[in-house]
């Protein structure tokens, strides 16, 4: 297409969604010539010898300041952009309880209007709409009562800089710019989701449940009344949701009436709003074709296949004329904010309307505060039983409010996983949780880092601490006695993933220095600090990762000089995972990839198609639907779940596999085999397995070392397989298929295959597929990893101020894909966990990020000062042997320090708080 093929060679790939061409071209691939030849990305720098990467693969550009993230791409970087670049802003509510009656503009003089303003009447003259997981007006048309704080009502776009940033700086903080009408009160809706998970076991976790979700189902409101969830009537030998509300009242008549020797507790906790404080703001840049009806569109997305697949949707109704949609997704950062944010869309709108000029859309740090995705605030109530005895738990019954704000966006998947996940690392016998999301007229909450288990489990571990106290048992020795070890049961009723190495954590930061000394410290130290309190505290947590529908494409090439090249769904936004998936492909080809692409959604040569949804489609569907030898229950995961490590790795390994089964193990064998008599290899014996990759090259069994050029061409000159692509789908266990190889019917764990041989791609049908059952939902979860983190800290009685002294981590992860990047990412959680746990706050509504008046001069990020930065610590347990699976971290890091801290400050000062953040004018009101 002549517009866009701008390189020397046509890069760009295309799909057609709703009938118009969706075209993607990352920013930093070729299909931009002068960008590439900038070098954005680096090649791997790796050392073969060690096996080890010495810098990842987007550091130096990041550190030198150049052009990766959207938020820095302007008209002119675009090469066949018109080089002026537009601008434009967005106008919000700032009051929720009445109606909204239009603008009033007049603090504009004469020159500063704008070159063209966008409302709700536009939008509805021209039929555009959010797609439909964002739910309805786009921009409140007049009339109605805003939804939420901090809902859009206008764009306002200027065709120079100098009238656009003194028009914005005019209209900032000047609430008569919306004019109201009818005081009609907030508006009151149904929650956006409710979930109830019972579990009764039996004698011993080994033993059949008397009834849990895994066995038999989640339970579900019978009704919704008043905007409150109605559970079914309990029934013994009932219906099943009947027979789980049966057990679900037996739990809480026993928990109200314990027997003798149980101790029962039953405390509330609540946690706060949290922005997600990304520091690339949401932004986009966008310009209309109007003559080639062409859409072009840079964002940030942690889900740019979710953009490339509903914005055609939305576009597809419109009368405006779109028949093609460039995305150019770049790098960004996020841990969550950009995974189906709407920001996007408002990019969209901006462009369409920016009269054939390039429109930037960009917030500004109190634009990101009133309008970007936030962490769900929880209220939790939570009963445990404990045999006082034994020190063993019975019984848990948890009931939690989550507020998701003005829109549901990803509530109701955040209230069940944080539901499931309220167990932490405890094997409960008996447990009853349920969760409601409800709508607000808050800021939309989406799927922040944690994503509600940071939340339910810092309150679990709060609790056990409490408890502890209460039998007068070692803290750590409690967590021992009732840890959750491996083949025993969740919440849900599902038996974990492999190994459970909770208790290896607890039995480490059991014999660490700051624990085992803790008394004598707190001596010590109160005595060389007057009017200073000494606590340690610890909490151990093991966090999900993954969705129960997780899928990814990968593709891995050889060409025929030996250079790996990776093509991958996944998204970089932050983690490292483009280092990391390229380091991945030396476990099979030796090296890693020698060149990276990431956010690829061109998969033409393994044309995957999806259908029906993959948590609610009954058995007999999917079984009809696996049929179609290209049919998957899911097309394509974003970025997020923690899910780089385990379940994108999944791919890129498997495609590696299969370059190397099919094409360089073959090229080795007939290199080997060469010469009278079988060659070299004749003599011994060689084996596939026995194949080691060493400095210079492949050997196995004694054989010469082979370079991997050698190898390369062999394979290219021999017609195997030198390229492969993938796509896998898991449901808490990976699907498989059976594929005809080269005569040869093999099972893989994955859903489709093709294979590139003599330049060309060939789609290998597959002869049968083995999804996971659709009853798998029901685990909600199985895949985890652990870490434990204890603190030390100091509270000032005289101001309330608590001073992290030290704090070390144990985290279980398995087999580490780039150890730096796990230390990043460490040392990242801790400290966004610690800024949840003391400083973070934002008040839900009216005096909150929704009026427009919030940035980091009000709201508290921790710094180096408020992490102990030069003294924490942080070790990783070996894995069990070299072939354990690389887990998701990337969550679970942040958690276990929100409750080590509160727990800490309670051994300093002798209170326990429960409500979150902990800050100084909290712990004053406490010791006055």
């Amino acid at each position: 297409m002549s517009t866009v093929n701008v390189s020397r060679r046509r890069f760009l790939r295309h799909s057609v969604i709703a009938g118009i061409s969706v075209y993607l071209a990352p920013l930093h691939s070729k299909a931009f010539a002068a960008l590439f030849e900038n070098q954005l990305l680096t090649l791997p720098a790796w050392d073969p010898a060690s096996k080890h990467l010495r810098f990842r693969i987007d550091g130096k550009a990041k550190a030198m300041g150049k052009k990766v993230f959207a938020r820095d791409i302007r008209a002119a970087d675009m090469p066949h952009w018109p080089a002026t670049q537009s601008h434009a802003f967005i106008l919000r509510v700032t009051q929720a309880d009445r109606r909204f009656e239009g603008l009033d503009l007049s603090l504009l003089e004469d020159g500063l209007q704008p070159d063209r303003l966008v409302t709700a009447d536009d939008l509805t003259r021209d039929g555009l709409a959010f797609p439909p997981f964002y739910g309805d007006d786009m921009l409140l048309p007049t009339g109605k009562t805003p939804a939420y704080l901090g809902q859009a009502v206008a764009i306002l776009i200027y065709h120079d800089f100098a009238r656009f940033a003194v028009a914005k700086n005019k209209l900032k903080f000047q609430d008569q710019v919306i004019r109201y009408g009818e005081e009609t009160g907030p508006l009151e809706r149904d929650p956006w989701g409710t979930f109830r998970y019972v579990r009764v076991g039996g004698e011993t976790s080994q033993d059949d449940d008397l009834f849990s979700s895994m066995k038999d189902l989640p339970i579900f409101p019978a009704a919704v009344k008043k905007h409150l969830p109605v559970w079914p009537i309990g029934r013994e030998g009932g219906k099943l949701d009947e027979k789980g509300m049966y057990y679900a009242e037996q739990i809480s008549q026993e928990l109200a009436s314990p027997p003798d020797d149980w101790l029962v507790l039953t405390r509330d906790y609540t946690t706060q709003s949290v922005d997600t404080a990304a520091l690339e703001a949401d932004n986009s840049n966008g310009w209309y074709d109007v003559e080639k009806q062409t859409l072009h569109l840079v964002i940030a997305s942690q889900s740019p296949q979710e953009v490339m697949e509903s914005l055609p949707q939305m576009l597809a109704k419109s009368s405006l004329a779109v028949t093609q949609v460039i995305l150019h997704p770049c790098y960004t950062v996020g841990y969550g904010s950009k995974d189906h944010y709407n920001f996007p869309y408002y990019g969209a709108i901006a462009s369409l309307y920016g009269e054939g000029k390039p429109v930037r859309l960009a917030n500004d740090r109190y634009e990101q505060f009133q309008s970007g995705l936030k962490r769900h605030p929880y209220a939790m109530h939570y009963t445990i039983g404990v045999d006082k005895k034994t020190g063993k738990l019975q019984s848990f019954k948890g009931d939690m409010v989550v507020n998701g704000g003005g829109r549901s966006n990803f509530t109701p998947s955040v209230v069940m996983v944080g539901v499931t996940a309220a167990q932490s690392i405890y094997y409960f016998p008996k447990s009853d949780l349920q969760a409601v999301g409800i709508a607000s007229r808050a800021l939309d909450a989406g799927s922040a880092r944690g994503y509600g288990t940071l939340q339910t489990m810092a309150a679990t571990e709060m609790m056990i601490d409490e408890i502890a106290a209460e039998l007068k048992m070692d803290p750590i020795t409690l967590r021992l006695r009732n840890v959750l070890k491996s083949g025993m049961k969740n919440t849900q009723g599902a038996i974990a993933a492999g190994a459970i190495r909770a208790d290896e954590v607890l039995e480490k930061a059991a014999k660490h220095p700051l624990w085992l000394n803790r008394t004598q410290m707190k001596r010590d130290y109160e005595a060389a600090h007057p009017g200073k309190r000494h606590g340690v505290g610890f909490a151990c947590v093991q966090k999900d990762f993954g969705t129960g529908s997780d899928t990814s494409f990968a593709r891995v090439e050889i060409s025929e000089q030996g250079k790996i090249t990776l093509h991958h769904s996944a998204a970089e936004l932050g983690t490292g995972a483009s280092s990391s998936q390229a380091v991945l492909c030396a476990q099979w080809l030796g090296h890693p990839a020698d060149e990276t692409h990431l956010s690829v959604t061109d998969w033409s040569t393994l044309p995957v198609v999806s259908s029906g949804d993959p948590y609610t489609m009954s058995q007999v569907d999917q079984d009809r639907l696996a049929e179609n030898p290209l049919w998957s229950p899911s097309y394509c995961s974003p970025s997020s779940a923690s899910n780089s490590a385990y379940f994108f790795s999944h791919a890129t390994l498997e495609a590696a596999r299969q370059v190397f089964m099919q094409g360089i193990w073959p090229a080795a064998l007939a290199l080997w085999r060469k010469g009278i008599g079988g060659g070299q290899a004749a003599p011994f014996v060689v084996r596939r397995e026995d194949a080691r990759w060493v400095e210079g090259g492949l050997t196995a069994d004694g054989m010469q070392v082979l370079p991997i050029e050698l190898l390369a061409k062999t394979a290219w000159q021999m017609g195997l397989t030198t390229g492969a692509v993938v796509h896998v789908f898991n449901r808490w266990q990976w699907a498989e298929a059976d594929f005809a190889i080269d005569d040869q019917e093999i099972r893989l764990p994955i859903d489709a295959l093709a294979v590139r041989r003599q330049d060309q791609y060939q789609v290998i049908p597959r002869r049968k597929a083995y999804y996971p059952p659709v009853q798998r939902n029901n685990a909600a979860v199985t895949y985890y990893s652990a870490m434990g983190t204890l603190v030390e800290l100091a509270v000032d009685t005289a101001t309330g101020q608590v001073e992290l002294l030290n704090h070390h981590s144990i985290l279980e992860c398995g087999n580490q894909i780039v150890p730096e990047l796990v230390s990043g990412q460490i040392q990242g959680g801790l400290a966004m966990g610690i800024g949840h746990a003391l400083h973070e706050y934002l008040p839900l509504y009216e005096e909150g990020p929704g009026n427009g008046t919030w940035n980091f001069n009000r709201y508290h990020l921790p710094l180096a000062k408020d992490v102990a930065l030069w003294k924490q610590s942080s070790e990783v347990l070996p894995p069990l042997s070299e072939t354990d699976p690389a887990k998701g971290m990337a969550e679970v890091v942040m958690i276990p320090v929100v409750a080590g801290i509160v727990n800490a400050i309670a051994a300093a000062i002798g209170h326990r708080f429960r409500d979150l953040p902990v800050r100084a004018e909290n712990i004053l009101e406490v010791l006055q």
